[in-house]
Formats: structure tokens, sequence, C-alpha cells
């Protein structure tokens, strides 16, 4: 074959390190905000964190040349989610106002971005690694192709801090723009590529997965696997009864077998992410506060949240006064501190715009509690502020609100419904609720089945399968009536 020179013509997405800046920063907690912010600051002398509140402001030089970054936290306040003022916003960005922050396209790469496979060992050493950035860093070791890196970060970041799967795969491919030519098939390798990472049951998506996954993960020699993993694949129900008569019968066994398999089984972790989170305690800044205003609850943004983060005011004179090529590498600093402010400007406005959506529609919540919640789904908030779905997942992860009743992850406040005979839809939170209400207030000599629970909610107009009962009961961890009972 003759070598010869072809031209392609080909598209694909890419996303600026500003951009990329932006969706980390939303998705990261307050906390993880400001190590974050800490670790910017030590490696650009264009940037200072201020130990006073220096009027509630993150700033910068004022000056007609674009290195003013001025943000008055008191412009950042609840006034029904509006934009802060379009000339302090301006005064930071170096590109226009229409720049697409958190679109669709850009969510696909929360897991991948650049300089995440870097890894200090000796920092490692002094600072335990994350379950995310542990498993991230298998990621980055392991033999894939890009695109399922891609998608296992995806995952990664899905997993909650005991490392199990919450969210579906079908709602996860929902969530990733459709220009991206991923099918559910790719998350389903994907999670196959997770679930073989340490530790062992880690990308579960129930306690049986996990508890099995963990069981294929052992030796194949290892005593009684066999009878253990077809105790947790078909009878774990039985188990958790203490059922122990049935168990045997169904496994063939004798009594020194039972208590062997019943001993491999206990030693099993049914929560292989929580050891990655008992080392530091996890203190909760709230990043929303709500209160009631004429007779409307409210939300605003805790002041205590909001980095004072600001730019040295003696860089940005000298690079005023003098812009020769000596100083490119400190205006290329200085650019990157206008995006940090800008990026950190975005973050407050987004959290505040879906906070004050959520106040607004759970307002009988705030009246009353979590028996007055309403149905609630990402969909509708983020079809209120023109945002897509992962946008306001990220908004809402790691994110909390402090309230009457509590201070609540952001989360907390969206849940399926259940139809009532009215015609109405009932929260799924409400109803759970309830049943931990009756549980609580039941006769512990006679306690409620839920079959029982289920027609006492149908009595008061909330149609409730007994099987959906059991599923809610199972949730909050409460056990079912026959070891409820007190002789």
């Amino acid at each position: 074959m003759k070598p010869n020179l072809q031209l392609k013509l080909s598209s694909s997405l890419t996303l600026t390190p500003q951009l990329q800046q932006s969706i980390r920063l939303l998705q990261l907690s307050t906390l993880e905000l400001n190590q974050e912010i800490e670790r910017i600051v030590q490696n650009n002398p264009l940037l200072e964190i201020s130990d006073s509140a220096d009027n509630g402001q993150i700033h910068g030089q004022d000056s007609s040349d674009g290195l003013s970054s001025v943000i008055p936290r008191s412009q950042i306040e609840s006034n029904g989610g509006e934009q802060l003022a379009k000339s302090d916003h301006e005064s930071i960005s170096p590109a226009s106002e229409d720049t697409d922050w958190f679109g669709e396209q850009e969510s696909f790469y929360t897991g991948g971005e650049s300089g995440e496979d870097e890894w200090d060992f000796a920092q490692q050493a002094i600072n335990p690694p994350s379950l995310r950035e542990h498993l991230a860093m298998q990621t980055s070791l392991s033999q894939i192709s890009e695109r399922n890196r891609h998608l296992v970060g995806v995952l990664i970041d899905s997993l909650d801090d005991n490392g199990y799967l919450k969210q579906n795969l079908p709602e996860l491919l929902e969530m990733l723009p459709a220009e991206l030519g991923i099918h559910l098939q790719d998350l389903q390798t994907a999670l196959k590529y997770l679930q073989q990472l340490d530790p062992p049951g880690i990308g579960a998506r129930t306690l049986q997965e996990c508890l099995m996954l963990q069981l294929q993960a052992l030796p194949a020699e290892t005593p009684h696997r066999q009878q253990a993993l077809l105790l947790v694949e078909h009878h774990l129900e039985a188990l958790a009864a203490k059922d122990y008569r049935q168990i045997k019968k169904l496994l063939h066994c004798d009594d020194d077998c039972l208590r062997s398999v019943q001993q491999l089984i206990t030693q099993l972790n049914p929560k292989p992410g929580e050891a990655f989170n008992s080392a530091i305690p996890r203190y909760v800044i709230p990043d929303v506060l709500v209160s009631k205003l004429n007779d409307r609850w409210v939300a605003s943004l805790n002041p205590e949240s909001i980095p004072h983060l600001s730019i040295n005011r003696l860089y940005a004179d000298i690079l005023k006064r003098d812009r020769n090529d000596s100083f490119r590498m400190l205006m290329s600093q200085l650019n990157e501190a206008k995006w940090l402010l800008k990026n950190i400007q975005q973050r407050s406005e987004t959290i505040l715009r879906v906070s004050c959506v959520i106040v607004e529609r759970q307002q009988a919540f705030f009246e009353h509690g979590a028996v007055a919640m309403r149905p609630l789904v990402m969909r509708e908030i983020a079809a209120a502020l023109n945002l897509h779905e992962s946008t306001v997942s990220r908004v809402t992860t790691q994110k909390f609100m402090h309230t009457p009743h509590g201070i609540f992850e952001l989360k907390y406040f969206f849940g399926s419904h259940v139809a009532t005979d009215s015609g109405e839809a009932c929260s799924a939170i409400a109803i759970r609720t309830l049943i931990k209400q009756l549980i609580q207030g039941e006769d512990q000599k006679k306690p409620l089945t839920d079959s029982r629970i289920s027609e006492i909610l149908a009595e008061q107009g909330i149609i409730v399968a007994r099987r959906t009962v059991a599923k809610y009961r199972e949730a909050m961890h409460l056990p079912p009536a026959s070891l409820r009972k007190m002789l």
C-alpha cells in the first residue's frame, strides 16, 4: 500500500478548562469547595482568602480594563431566584453572559475531567483518599477505553457514602446528552467494570447484590461459599427472619453447616464504602437558610458558606500599570483568578435558584412537616429554571438546607408520588412518615402488619399496596411485625 494523505471532518464535544472548573465546583459540597479553593490559592498568588468577611465580598480591582470582579454578598439573597445585578455579573466574566455554564453537553464529563488522573501519593499518606478518589485511581490504572472510563466516572459520582448505586441506570441514561450516543448497554458494561473494583461489593444496587458481589470475590475453594451464595440469592429473607429450620431444609444441611454459612455471611460488609468516610468527621454547613417572610417561606444563601475570596490588589495594580511580556505568567494567573470568582458566583446563583423553587413548591412541608411533603421530581425543577436535569442533580447533591424542622440535603425534597382516592397525588416521603408514626404508636403486643397499615392508609384516602408498605418500611430500617412483637 502506498502512503497517502486524507482529509477527514469530524465533530466532537470538547470542554474548555473554565467550563470543566464550573461543573466541578457545582458538584462540590461547601467543605470540599473550601478545600479546593485553598489548593488553588496556594498555586495562584493573584488570589487570597480573607480572614474576615471584608463586608461580605468576593472582590478584585475596580477598573475599566476587566480586572474588576466584585460580588457583594448582600446581592446574593433570596429574591424569587433572580440573578445578581448584571453590572457585577459582567465585571467578572471574560466571556459573554450567553455562555451555557452547565449545559446539557457537559453532563457526561463529570467523572473524567483533565488532571484527575494525577495522584500525589505523599499527600495521600497524610490525607487518606475518599471513596471516589480511591475508585478513580483504580479506574485510571485499568486497561479500559477512554469512553468506558468516563462512563465509570459517571457511576462513581452517583454512588452514595456507603458505596451503593441508588439511582437506576435508565434514569442515569436520561441525564446524559443524547448527542453522545450512549445506550443502556454501555452503562451496564461500565457498571460491571465498577463492581470489579476494590472494595468488593461497590456499585451494588441492593443489599442482596452487595453480599453476592463479595461472596463471588472470595476464592472458589472457600468453605461453604456456594451454600452462602444460594442462601443470599434466594433465601435472604428467611435468614433475616431467623427461620433456621426452613433454611436447613432449603440448603439440605445440618446445624454445623448452617452455622458456618451464617458466620461467612455475617463477616461480609453490608456498607463497603463506609470505611472511607469513618476516618474523617463529616460536618454539615448548610448552604441555604429558610425563614418566614410575610407569611411565606423563602430561601437565602448562608453567608458562612460563601468563600471570602479576593484578588490580590498589589499584583493587580502592577499588572494594570505594566503589561509587558515579563508579566505574562501573572496575566495568565489573573485570568484564572477571575474565572474562579466567576464560577463561584455562578455556583451560588444556581444553588439559590434551585433552592427558591424547591421552597416555593414545598411550602406545606415548612409549615407542617414531612407529612405535608408534596411529590416533586427533578424534571419539574429543571423545566421551571430552564436547566438540564443533570445540573439540578449536581446542585442538590451534598448541598444542605437549614429549615425549622432540621437540616436536610436538597435531594430530600424530591420523591415519587402515590395516587389517592380523590385523584390527587401524595408524596412517598409523606407516606413513609405516616407509616413510621403508625408503627411508633402501635400496641407492641399486637403490632401492625403491612396489610393492616395498608388498610389504615386506605381509610385516610391513600391507596398503597401491601408490598409498597413493606418497601417503605424496609427503607426506614423498621423490622416486620413478627420481629416487633413484644411478649
